[in-house]
């Protein structure tokens, strides 16, 4: 039982029960007093939590505090006011001690005095504190709210770049929640102090009415002695409840108003006020000067000018003794100057947000873009190797509500626009979507889609259409948008950090070619190659291997581009096979292999093709009329040449058709199943 007891939730229940009982049952007059001892003894406790906490939300639980407190004092009125009618006629004694004492000490002999009294301590407490404590939280909260976006997003922003990880993440994510939580719950919970103030008036005239009735008609006494006796229990009843009540609100009213100060609130305002001796010494010069009028009471104010003047000398003293001896004020300075060097930082990848996206960044539908952004980064790492640097989320009051803006390097590489609320329809087949919604391009390749109603989602699956949210949307145009700038975004110090990160037994590979046969600035630009086409250098091994063999007797990128090629023959037979693991592949005829093969000139890095505009064109039609057909039949093929020519197709292959793979011979592995699905 006792261990049940030690339980805090079961004792929360039986303390609420508790009070509800105090609601129905007659309470005697010795336990009266120890409870509204317990009462006054917790307001205080709640008062000097309140002052020496360090922010408020390290009191969170206010709130639920404050209407406890409000439903205990209740139900002690309820109580108290059973006990002063039935036992009133008694004598002053008949409600308790407590009620006593504060009766007789506040009234003074005088229950006229003590009324007054009682009215300006509910109206302090009801006009002045409760009020102003509410009016603190209700623009808190607001302000709390409106910044909460623009929070997340700095959070998500700052884990995106790195400089947090997810526990810190999760950390100031849950920290915001409970203070638009807590400032929200002491805007509703000041209702509750005001509501207390008005039942103790209420209670207070049905005591003193009820009082001088019952005592008068039904125990036989004189109309002044019930008046003075009814009164007398009344008032201490009030003070003793309103007192606690005023306690509280003062605690409410230091909680609300500590938000944005550091520290505790002793050490806000020594830091704030009591530091400057200028402010001191005005302080003193007033206080002597009001000392002097004719009629003033000397002593006070003379000793408030002394002492404010000797502190004021004090903070002097002590700020030119730390310029003499040099010591730096430990306070950071308010005003510091950006470096220079500062700006000319960019930002490797970013994305602007329209105010309108900005609920892209926060919870939708459970798809969080920056969580899609992350598994972007992941997925983009497996498949090439290569680690994308970290994406910045910013919002861009300039640009259409619902439109965004992807730049890389600080420049533009790609906008459009989504619409949240509504789902992507996109036909497969490459038509235009037969729903009802805003037709328009998708933004990553351009093909027809329509922005249609999330109740139109079945419809459109059942069609055979491709839906897609909008985060999803953003998250896919960023992918393209990456794969194309995947060489620019591949720095120096990103391939240093990829041989860094080799596992231990390949690090001796490392250190026997770099940089004795080959530069990292060589690795760089070969990576940066095999990127330019797609190629994954997931498999680094592989691609030094092929440089150490290739390196000491050549010193052209091409050569060595195509060398590391021929070792990944694997691997790339494998990206491109199709469905029935075969390489489809549209061969070169043997005439534009030697047409191709005669129009190099040149030799080394200054090898080039020189070949006439007219067969240039020809040669694209060509090549375009074969992946056509070859798509027709479902294919999705290489191009495959020979190996001394493969660069220079390439490189006329891209300008029309970018992500059409050119491989040679050489780079098909002998274990590879081929499928010939046309010729150029």
């Amino acid at each position: 039982m006792i261990r049940w007891l030690a339980r805090g939730e079961v004792a929360l229940a039986l303390g609420v029960v508790s009070v509800l009982v105090l609601l129905i049952l007659p309470v005697p007059a010795f336990l009266l007093d120890a409870l509204l001892a317990i009462s006054l003894a917790s307001s205080i406790l709640i008062l000097m939590t309140s002052l020496f906490i360090k922010k408020p939300l390290d009191f969170t639980s206010f709130p639920t505090v404050l209407l406890v407190t409000t439903l205990f004092r209740l139900a002690l009125n309820v109580a108290s006011t059973r006990l002063i009618l039935a036992h009133g006629h008694e004598g002053v004694h008949g409600a308790g001690q407590v009620i006593e004492s504060f009766g007789r000490l506040m009234t003074g002999g005088n229950f006229t005095i003590g009324i007054i009294v009682f009215a300006i301590l509910v109206i302090v407490n009801f006009i002045v504190i409760t009020k102003g404590s509410g009016r603190i939280a209700e623009v808190a909260a607001r302000f709390t709210l409106d910044s909460l976006p623009g929070k997340q997003m700095a959070i998500d922003a700052d884990l995106s770049a790195g400089l947090i990880d997810q526990e810190e993440s999760r950390r100031r994510r849950k920290e915001l929640e409970q203070e638009s939580t807590f400032f929200g719950s002491m805007d509703g919970a000041s209702k509750f102090v005001r509501g207390d103030a008005i039942a103790g008036l209420i209670i207070v005239a049905i005591n003193v009415i009820g009082g001088i009735l019952i005592g008068t008609f039904q125990h036989g006494l004189p109309i002044g002695q019930a008046a003075s006796t009814y009164t007398l229990l009344t008032i201490g009843d009030g003070l003793v409840t309103q007192i606690p009540a005023l306690i509280i609100s003062i605690a409410a009213g230091f909680l609300v108003s500590n938000a944005g100060v550091d520290g505790a609130t002793d050490q806000a305002l020594v830091t704030q006020l009591a530091m400057n001796p200028i402010s001191l010494g005005m302080v003193s010069a007033a206080s002597g000067v009001i000392a002097l009028i004719p009629g003033m009471p000397v002593l006070p104010f003379a000793a408030l000018s002394i002492a404010a003047g000797m502190l004021a000398w004090r903070r002097s003293s002590n700020a030119q003794l730390a310029e003499v001896l040099g010591i730096e004020d430990p306070a950071p300075p308010q005003d510091v100057e950006e470096p220079i060097s500062q700006t000319l930082a960019i930002d490797e990848i970013k994305i602007e947000l329209g105010y309108g996206l900005l609920p892209l960044i926060n919870d939708l539908d459970g798809r969080r873009l920056t969580d899609q952004i992350k598994a972007l980064r992941k997925t983009l790492a497996a498949e090439y190797g290569f680690v994308m640097p970290p994406v910045r989320i910013l919002d861009n009051m300039r640009l259409p509500s619902q439109g965004y803006l992807i730049r890389i390097k600080e420049l533009e590489a790609g906008t459009g626009e989504v619409r949240l609320g509504a789902l992507m329809a996109m036909d497969p087949r490459g038509g235009q979507v037969e729903l009802t919604g805003e037709h328009m391009r998708e933004p990553a390749f351009g093909l027809p889609a329509t922005w249609i109603e999330d109740g139109l989602r079945e419809e459109a699956t059942f069609r055979g259409y491709t839906v897609v949210d909008p985060s999803t949307v953003l998250t896919t145009h960023l992918t393209e948008i990456l794969k194309e700038n995947m060489p620019d975004l591949l720095s120096y110090a990103e391939v240093q950090k990829l041989l860094r990160d080799l596992p231990a037994e390949q690090k001796k590979l490392v250190d026997d070619i770099i940089p004795s046969v080959v530069s990292v600035t060589t690795i760089q630009r070969v990576l940066q190659a095999l990127l330019r086409e797609r190629v994954s250098i997931r498999d680094l091994a592989a691609i030094l291997e092929g440089l150490s063999e290739a390196a000491p007797h050549s010193a052209s990128l091409t050569s060595l581009v195509e060398q590391v090629r021929a070792r990944l023959s694997r691997q790339l037979s494998f990206a491109f096979r199709g469905e029935d693991g075969a390489l489809p592949i549209i061969t070169l005829s043997p005439d534009w292999e030697m047409a191709f093969a005669e129009s190099l000139v040149g030799s080394g890095e200054e090898r080039q093709l020189s070949m006439a505009p007219s067969r240039l064109q020809e040669f694209i039609r060509s090549v375009s009329d074969a992946f056509e057909r070859a798509a027709q039949g479902g294919d999705s093929p290489v191009l495959l040449t020979s190996p001394g020519i493969r660069p220079y197709v390439r490189s006329l292959v891209e300008r029309f058709r970018g992500q059409t793979p050119v491989l040679s011979q050489n780079e098909v592995h002998p274990r590879a199943r081929l499928k010939t699905v046309g010729m150029v």
